[in-house]
């Protein structure tokens, strides 16, 4: 297996990125492909003492930056290190891509470049929310900010594979997002997608979810557009960094008492913060396209890249990208021959 990481565009520079794939390599003796600035590269792997020879690195000479118009950047950077990734992809010279620059370049970059999924109109993101059991799959979380009925419960396939073969979950539960579990509630565009996905033989869809079910993992697979799911990710970060800082800033403005309760609860409150720590799952995965491309958070650091290459390197064992296909190909004979 070879996997190469885009080491470019990201908000540290290159060091944790190579830092995370080093680590990688000693947990998981996997062959990486570092992608990008060569002498950097070079000079963070001799920082490092890092000399495997299961480590290369393919020089780029362009890198697409987070202000950049994805698509365009795309099209006029032949050689930016994320579309050389997903071209490497495109020819098998790699098994995965893992970046963690520019979400809207890497989404571009896959799906002109590597390419789609059979079947697949739209590839979106899923991620797994911290909570309750094994966590909840949320999909989509920013690829398609306006989403059809159909393309969501292609969306709701995917996740559901993703639960199955990376989260290990039989038969998973999935849940429509919506204001009210109520079948009759909601916008035109979840009214219309819940008969859709009630009646999706590929589904166990278990009906409405609403917002405080994620975390309480009512639901394995939790499916919505691009737009709401995204909302949805963004407002939980800053809710759980912001309950930590709180609880922090209180204990320090109280007594000596409460210091020293403090001080017994630790222990509890750090087994609390790594159970929430979404850096444990490294990143997101890119579904629906034809090869495994996992997109990091722009601010990720080692701990979260060397996650998220596990992460691939299990999409990659567990046929991922071939059962979306199978799936979605059986879903969309069905919606031809009108038996949904």
């Amino acid at each position: 297996m070879k996997i190469a990481v885009d080491v470019m565009g990201t908000d540290y520079g290159i060091a944790e990125l190579v830092k995370g794939t080093v680590n990688a390599v000693k947990q998981f003796a996997c062959d990486m492909i570092l992608v990008g600035d060569a002498a950097k590269i070079q000079t963070e792997l001799d920082k490092l003492g890092a000399h495997s020879d299961k480590i290369q690195i393919q020089n780029t000479t362009q890198v697409i930056e987070m202000d950049e118009h994805p698509a365009q950047a795309v099209r006029q950077k032949k050689d930016a290190s994320i579309v050389v990734a997903a071209k490497m992809l495109r020819n098998v010279e790699c098994d995965a891509v893992v970046c963690a620059g520019s979400t809207g370049a890497a989404m571009t970059a896959a799906t002109l470049v590597t390419g789609r999924s059979k079947g697949v109109e739209r590839p979106a993101i899923a991620l797994t929310i911290p909570g309750m059991g094994n966590g909840t799959v949320l999909v989509d979380v920013g690829a398609n900010v306006d989403a059809k009925p159909h393309q969501l419960v292609q969306s709701a396939i995917m996740g559901s594979v993703y639960a199955e073969k990376i989260l290990h979950i039989l038969q998973p539960k999935v849940g429509l997002l919506n204001i009210g579990s109520e079948e009759t509630k909601g916008n035109e565009q979840t009214l219309a997608t819940f008969p859709l996905l009630k009646f999706c033989r590929q589904l166990n869809f278990m009906g409405n979810v609403e917002g405080k079910d994620i975390a309480a993992g009512t639901a394995d697979v939790v499916v919505c557009d691009g737009f709401v799911g995204n909302t949805v990710l963004k407002f939980g970060e800053g809710l759980a960094k912001t309950i930590f800082a709180l609880l922090k800033e209180s204990v320090i403005s109280s007594g000596v008492s409460t210091k020293i309760g403090a001080m017994l609860m630790k222990p509890a409150l750090e087994k609390l913060r790594s159970r929430m720590d979404p850096n444990k799952y490294g990143g997101a995965l890119l579904l629906g396209i034809k090869a495994p491309f996992v997109i990091c958070h722009g601010n990720s650091k080692a701990y979260a890249i060397t996650n998220a290459i596990g992460t691939t390197i299990e999409f990659v064992k567990n046929n991922v990208c071939n059962e979306i296909s199978a799936r979605i190909e059986s879903y969309n004979k069905d919606l031809m021959a009108g038996n949904l």
